[in-house]
């Protein structure tokens, strides 16, 4: 088996080791070509009431999450999941819902950050007058349930836990500021109606109830110090502040209580970042310059994180298009199989080992590990486990700048794809290697998938990428169902099965030669499917996944021509929309998870100088709070698709740990593998 031996392999797709390569340097454009200048983002070329994608910032307390704009508006949330309808939409539709809270007639402030180490967000004003801080948050305090067990909840408990409240505070520190609120549900994806009516006995507690749906749409309660005006579907709040004067404002969704004055609110924001700074104590983040990158990345997973199953969302986001006005629109609020191994990989490597245990947990449930069930293992799942997505458009909403179809649900869960057969098995292979142990209910499972893998290696599937054209023999796939063998072998020799382990490595080869005579074309490059030459940005996976060595010939020419020739503005794409049949029209952006894996498999290949520059440049393109979608547009630099997308940040991880740990071999007799 040309493969690493047990200490070097990195059982992961996305995010995997590199391993020592003995090439000559190159530079980011061609071998000994100059490097290009990043491009830096630009506005749209048309006029947009939208803001850019990569403007909002992403708010979450682990059950909820949302997306606030630069102007200070929620213009994303859906409670009390996050797989649930929208409650404020407006970044599908300008008038799909919202809630304001900022300086009257401003629309761009001084400062916005993240507080160090947490998910809260601090804007700074400035008015014509005077300065106000505004932070935000969606509260986390002490675990509560603590007289009956939750009804959601099936992981184990931890010490703190989502109080299903956004909160917002302002602070003015200087002069005088008009200070406006505006809030507008729209429930149901702007399906239902809004009613409000005040629920005390002044102005500063009043409900907000849905009409005219069939869905069961939460309470809305909003408690302020602030005197509400009720116009119609709008909350309404204004006021004049002066030095020193602080207010709050609190949307609820539960039993919780909301907070009664500042002083309570104050105390909750405490709390809450209390709870995120002991989160982030956890991890093990390397002395860095790109360290600020890998924390914002792992903070940005914690949120994606669904904490009552341990679910991890693809993103927070449904149908931000990855073409500007595109169709190319669909909805990634579920927890993709495929995840678990980058998941893990990311979780472990940064010590965040509660998480990926989680996660784990929530895919052993998800596939019967847990419940005895033996049901087929599908692509994608909802955050609560549930198996049927059926895939809807909301022809009444816009899109966001225009892009449509808007999309909820999605159609690919009962979609073929044999890459997750690999995809499980090497994610609990990393977790077995982190605990050395296979629970005796586990062994039937993973033997099941295994024997699926080789019913259906042969077979033509939709790719890693869920394309909606007809079934290909895509190479990756076959990849995939090579380590579900592989690492299924291993894992029976792990469990006494060695009669397992011997004719499952030996199918592994059979797969192995396979893709090596139909896989690869006369210039020793991969290439997306058995007998077309085109190229696909997934095959980087090949050195990752440890396929073959990184010094094999093959794998140094597919890595050099997906950089040299499946790029623009260095940056990968996942295809040529042109040579591909993914059932839909029109371009795309590329890919930054693909560009990422390009860091990854550059280091592997020995090319530490080009995969240090190409990763500056990543890492150039992050949003002003460090999140990063889906896509960039290579032109403008916008950020294109869903977001914040997790894949991204767990590609993210995995490059810059290349990187270092690259570097700090520079200094040492032998290279640490980045998962090490």
């Amino acid at each position: 088996m040309s493969a690493a031996d047990d200490s070097t392999v990195t059982p992961l797709p996305s995010a995997t080791s590199p391993a020592p390569g003995s090439a000559d340097g190159a530079g980011v454009a061609r071998v000994g070509g100059p490097v290009s200048a990043p491009v830096t983002p630009s506005a749209p070329s048309h006029s947009s009431a939208f803001p850019p994608i990569g403007d909002y910032a992403f708010l979450s307390d682990t059950e909820t999450n949302c997306l606030i704009a630069r102007n200070g508006s929620v213009e994303w949330m859906c409670v009390p999941r996050p797989d649930s309808p929208s409650v404020f939409g407006a970044i599908l539709d300008r008038s799909a819902g919202h809630f304001r809270l900022a300086p009257y007639g401003v629309n761009v402030p001084v400062d916005r950050r993240y507080l160090p180490g947490s998910l809260m967000v601090e804007t700074t004003w400035q008015t014509d007058t005077g300065w106000i801080i505004v932070r935000d948050a969606l509260v986390m305090g002490p675990w509560h349930d603590n007289e009956r067990r939750s009804r959601t909840h099936r992981r184990t408990p931890t010490d703190w836990d989502a109080e299903h409240i956004l909160l917002r505070t302002v602070r003015c520190v200087s002069g005088t500021v008009e200070l406006h609120m505006s809030c507008e549900p729209a429930f149901d994806y702007h399906r239902g109606t809004t009613s409000w009516e005040y629920s005390g006995p002044a102005y500063g507690e009043a409900i907000a109830v849905a009409k005219e749906t069939d869905t069961d749409t939460p309470t809305l309660k909003l408690t302020t110090d602030l005197r509400l005006g009720l116009e119609g579907r709008e909350a309404r709040a204004r006021t004049r502040l002066v030095e020193g004067d602080n207010r709050f404002v609190a949307l609820s969704w539960s039993r919780q209580p909301a907070p009664q004055n500042f002083e309570e609110a104050a105390q909750k924001m405490w709390a809450t970042s209390e709870s995120w700074r002991q989160w982030i104590n956890i991890g093990s983040f390397p002395d860095h310059p790109w360290r600020s990158h890998l924390q914002r990345s792992a903070l940005t997973l914690k949120g994606l994180t669904y904490s009552p199953t341990g679910a991890l969302l693809a993103a927070a986001t449904t149908s931000l298009p990855e073409t500007p006005q595109g169709e190319r629109n669909w909805d990634y609020r579920y927890a993709w199989v495929r995840d678990s191994t980058f998941a893990l990989w990311g979780l472990y490597t940064l010590g965040l080992d509660r998480e990926a245990d989680d996660f784990f947990s929530f895919i052993a449930d998800v596939s019967g590990i847990t419940n005895g069930e033996r049901h087929p293992l599908q692509v994608m799942y909802g955050v609560g486990g549930e198996r049927t997505l059926e895939e809807e458009e909301l022809t009444h909403l816009s899109g966001y700048d225009g892009a449509q179809p808007v999309r909820i649900g999605n159609g690919a869960y009962n979609q073929a794809q044999h890459d997750i057969w690999g995809t499980m098995l090497d994610s609990v292979y990393l977790n077995i290697k982190s605990h050395e142990t296979i629970p005796e209910t586990l062994w039937p499972v993973l033997k099941a998938q295994v024997e699926e893998a080789i019913k259906h290696w042969r077979e033509p599937d939709r790719g890693i990428w869920e394309v909606r054209g007809e079934p290909q023999h895509f190479t990756s796939s076959k990849v995939m169902c090579w380590v579900a063998l592989d690492r299924g072998s291993r894992l029976a020799t792990m469990h006494g099965e060695r009669t397992h382990a011997r004719e499952w490595a030996a199918i592994a080869e059979e797969i192995r030669d396979d893709i090596l005579e139909h896989g690869v074309n006369d210039r020793g490059v991969f290439t997306q499917r058995y007998g077309d030459d085109a190229l696909d940005a997934s095959l980087l996976l090949v050195p990752l996944l440890r396929f073959l060595p990184p010094d094999d010939h093959r794998v140094r020419a597919t890595v050099l021509a997906i950089a040299d020739e499946l790029t623009e503005n260095e940056l990968v794409l996942r295809y040529r929309v042109e040579e591909t049949d993914d059932g839909l029209s029109g371009e795309e952006g590329t890919f930054t998870i693909c560009s990422f894996w390009l860091v990854s498999a550059l280091v592997e290949i020995g090319e530490l100088p080009r995969a240090k520059t190409l990763c500056e440049r990543l890492l150039s393109y992050s949003s002003p709070l460090k999140l990063y979608a889906e896509e960039i547009d290579a032109k403008t630099g916008q950020h294109l698709g869903n977001f914040p997308q997790a894949f991204t940040h767990l590609a993210l991880i995995n490059a810059v740990m290349h990187v270092i740990r690259a570097e700090e071999a520079a200094h040492q007799a032998t290279f640490q593998p980045a998962n090490h």
